[in-house]
């Protein structure tokens, strides 16, 4: 089920988007399960979280939530290029989450020998501690129409066979990346879009049309059952 969300604003968006976050993670554990879900980096991400560490979340346990990532700037673990320093210092420093369960992936200045090495890491750190299939992965998606570290005619978009991914030469800097593939994000019950601006509007239009290319639109390749575009008017504009 694909299913498109349309909100006034950016602010909106990210109001709407915590409310549903929490509840979903309430919901997961009140099935006496831990919630899986995939963290993304950009500007409405971290809104986003922001607005979920100011909401009242009585009914969440935090310490039993395991956080991954989508995709991962290769830079040292303490530059503030990452994405999951804003997302540390926004949510989950904020609402006290366990370490041991965010599972952010590696920084160029550890022990791994090389970018590939690094990827196959965060891979196999998936196959070890990811029981079963992700609860919810949320993605952003460029004015390009990629998502994660997946570019428009990049050969990563055609690997089928890993769940992990190395990037040396991204559009966006800086160059070096990690990424889920396709298989890793699509092994999830639910993806959520997360999209505002006007700029993103062609993309969004592009990512929702009938017919379309995935190596022209990578967010045409996201295709789990359940799909939820939250969009401001803005990014909606093109629909």
């Amino acid at each position: 089920m694909r299913e498109v969300k349309v909100v006034p604003s950016a602010d909106g968006v990210a109001r709407a988007v915590a409310e549903q976050l929490v509840g979903r993670i309430a919901s997961i554990q009140a099935e006496w399960r831990v919630p899986s879900v995939v963290l993304t980096g950009g500007t409405i991400a971290n809104e986003i979280y922001r607005a979920v560490a100011a909401l009242p979340s009585s009914d969440v346990d935090w310490g039993k939530v395991d956080f991954w990532w989508g995709d991962e700037r290769y830079v040292p673990a303490d530059s503030t290029d990452r994405n999951d320093k804003a997302a540390e210092l926004d949510l989950l420093d904020v609402v006290g989450v366990d370490p041991a369960r965010v599972h952010v992936m590696p920084a160029a200045d550890e022990v791994h020998p090389d970018l590939e090495a690094a990827a196959a890491a965060y891979a196999e750190l998936l196959r070890t501690h990811l029981s079963g299939e992700f609860d919810l992965v949320l993605l952003g998606v460029g004015p390009d129409g990629h998502v994660a570290s997946l570019f428009p005619g990049f050969p990563q978009l055609e690997v089928d066979d890993e769940l992990t991914v190395a990037v040396t030469d991204s559009p966006k800097p800086p160059p070096e990346r990690i990424s889920l593939t396709f298989t890793a994000l699509n092994s999830a019950r639910e993806v959520w879009f997360l999209v505002t601006g006007e700029g993103k509007a062609d993309a969004v239009s592009r990512a929702l049309a009938p017919d379309g290319s995935i190596q022209e639109t990578p967010a045409r390749g996201i295709t789990c059952e359940n799909r939820t575009w939250w969009l401001d008017e803005a990014a909606a504009s093109a629909l």
